[in-house]
């Protein structure tokens, strides 16, 4: 479904992301780790084309997408929750809903898909009036995912969606994640800390450091990995 080959992304003068490969399949959840600062959102925002890689392809289903603005990219299937959520805070939690199915024409779907939305998260059911930003930040993070869901992307990016939370939260979430790729089949790129929790949950995942990647494997070959045991799980 994705593919990326020898990207190249630069802050200023500042190479960030070097020749970096990753491949994602339709279904699949697939998790980037690394320690802060090793690339992981950058690697996001490259593909959303928020930050336009120097070198490099992406690929989304055969198509190249480098160089696309961020619009055109959305529209084609690929949505990303930002980290720290972003949600707006005084739009109610129905209209920050409204924001992520702008770009649909089908309103009448749009409809049933945030009821849809409020059977997944019943807590943001409970609050369709309240302002976004009135919200606790697991109840925020719950609405930026849901905004997402809203585009009916069939790939979507999750970029630190433990970050802040309470541990019985991210469970939640977590739990919410999983229930979402099985039962939409949507596919799903996750960036997380949490290596411990990603790992768990995802099919695949690579391992990045310092903006190369540095290990691929499948989530349990990863996880039973001494040296990824080491430096990431704290084991």
């Amino acid at each position: 479904m994705l593919k990326i080959v020898g990207l190249n992304s630069y802050y200023g003068n500042i190479h960030v992301l070097k020749d970096v490969n990753i491949d994602i399949s339709e279904g699949e959840i697939i998790t980037l780790i690394g320690a802060n600062g090793a690339g992981k959102t950058t690697t996001l925002m490259s593909i959303s084309g928020l930050v336009p890689p120097r070198s490099g392809e992406i690929y989304f289903e055969g198509k190249p997408i480098q160089g696309m603005v961020p619009d055109k990219i959305v529209s084609l299937g690929i949505c990303q929750v930002p980290e720290g959520r972003r949600i707006f805070p005084y739009l109610t939690v129905t209209e920050n809903l409204d924001m992520g199915a702008f770009l649909r024409k089908d309103k009448r779907v749009v409809k049933n898909d945030m009821e849809h939305i409020f059977d997944l998260f019943p807590l943001l059911a409970e609050r369709r009036r309240q302002a976004g930003g009135t919200l606790s930040g697991g109840e925020q993070q719950m609405l930026a995912i849901s905004r997402a869901l809203m585009a009916r992307p069939r790939l979507l990016f999750l970029d630190e969606p433990s970050l802040g939370l309470a541990p019985l939260v991210i469970k939640q979430i977590f739990e919410i994640i999983t229930k979402i790729n099985k039962e939409s089949n949507t596919t799903i790129f996750l960036v997380e800390q949490n290596a411990n929790l990603a790992l768990k949950t995802a099919h695949r995942g690579y391992v990045m450091e310092n903006g190369r990647i540095t290990l691929s494997d499948s989530a349990e070959n990863l996880f039973s990995n001494e040296a990824v045991k080491k430096a990431y799980l704290g084991l």
